[in-house]
């Protein structure tokens, strides 16, 4: 007689599962109960957070809730820090929560505690959900909450859950579809990894795996590869490097979920809002509680790993994407810079790239081009 973990699944998959409906409930806004060797909590985003549930929330409480911030919102607010801390909320006062989460110009006005193991949890549901990553996180007496129907999740599942969708990845469907420029093409899906949609590798081409490949890792980007977003370069380095490699026996372009440097389409909405009253790329994540770069690559790795690469010839600017492919055991052979058309509007972002997140971008010489009408 089994005990019915092997018909419906391993620990891991009941702990993923777990954790992507906790995702859900985040992402429309209802609490969490977030369970943990020292007791539990139930958490919540500040999106969405309205008077009703904090009421409620505030009537189930054990002890004092808190408003946790991650360290990029907190020196928004003036504090010089580089891990995530706690204030504490006598009440769950709304105004105040929004003052602390989302005002541009807000100043730290109360004392902030070092975040613990409960409080990263909850951080960490909200970057996996895409939502604000600012959290309401209120003790309880989990036995008051045997016989509801509120999710509930364990701090080592929400800890290990990237990881896991990495070990989980798997390849879901491939076809041929010819593109303009490049015929020879097929796309191939995998579920996992990271975000919450698919992967996608398109193969252009028959490229030979018994020697480095072109390829590269492009982040999902609506407003640069879908509309020709001038704020950005995404869209031409996406068309240029896929007739770039069908000019050139073939390569591998990896289509990722990770929007916004892996904050989401609407959270990179409020930053380009950001973006538009002053502030350059990063300063405006950091308004939003966001540091340089969310994305992990990974599974990206292990992507390629599944469709046979062993050597690369990477096609990027970001070192931190060479780095990725080699701590994964891949042979990066040698990289290529993939620039894309100087705009008014996206030389500023270009250059915000180089000196901030140290990317490879010759600005000089895009300045010349944008100067020269090219």
């Amino acid at each position: 007689m089994t005990d019915g973990i092997g018909i419906l699944g391993s620990r891991i998959d009941l702990d993923q599962t777990r954790v992507e409906r906790a995702m859900a409930e985040f992402r429309a806004a209802r609490p969490v109960l977030v369970i943990g060797e020292d007791g539990a909590a139930l958490v919540c985003g500040v999106e969405g957070l309205e008077a009703p549930l904090a009421e409620a929330l505030a009537r189930l409480a054990s002890g004092t809730p808190r408003l946790v911030l991650p360290a990029a919102r907190l020196r928004r607010l003036g504090l010089d820090r580089t891990l995530p801390g706690r204030v504490a909320l006598p009440t769950i006062d709304l105004k105040r929560i929004e003052q602390l989460a989302l005002v541009i110009d807000a100043k730290a006005d109360a004392p902030v505690a070092p975040a613990d193991t409960l409080d990263e949890t909850a951080l960490e549901l909200a970057r996996l959900a895409l939502t604000v990553p600012v959290v309401v996180v209120v003790p309880v007496d989990a036995a008051r909450l045997a016989e509801s129907a509120v999710e509930r999740v364990g701090i080592a599942a929400v800890k290990n859950f990237r990881q896991n969708e990495v070990r989980r990845l798997r390849i879901v469907g491939r076809a041929p579809v010819p593109l303009e420029g490049a015929p020879e093409t097929e796309f191939v899906v995998f579920r996992g990894g990271e975000g919450l949609r698919d992967q996608v590798a398109i193969v252009v081409g028959k490229p030979d795996l018994s020697r480095p490949v072109p390829v590269r890792l492009h982040s999902a980007c609506l407003t640069g590869d879908l509309f020709g977003s001038l704020k950005c370069d995404c869209g031409d380095q996406l068309r240029g490097t896929v007739e770039w490699m069908a000019r050139n026996d073939g390569g591998v372009l990896l289509y990722l979920d990770q929007e916004g440097r892996g904050n989401g389409i609407a959270n990179k909405m409020r930053a380009y809002r950001l973006q538009s009253l002053g502030f350059d790329t990063y300063d405006a994540d950091e308004v939003l509680g966001f540091d340089l770069d969310q994305r992990h690559f990974d599974f990206a790795a292990e992507m390629l790993k599944q469709l046979g690469i062993a050597e690369v010839d990477i096609m990027t600017n970001n070192p931190v994407k060479v780095e990725a492919l080699r701590e994964s055991g891949l042979k990066v052979v040698s990289e290529r810079r993939v620039i894309g058309r100087p705009t008014d509007e996206n030389v500023r972002y270009l250059a915000s790239k180089r000196d901030r997140a140290g990317h490879i971008i010759d600005t000089d010489a895009l300045f010349a081009r944008l100067k020269a009408g090219e």
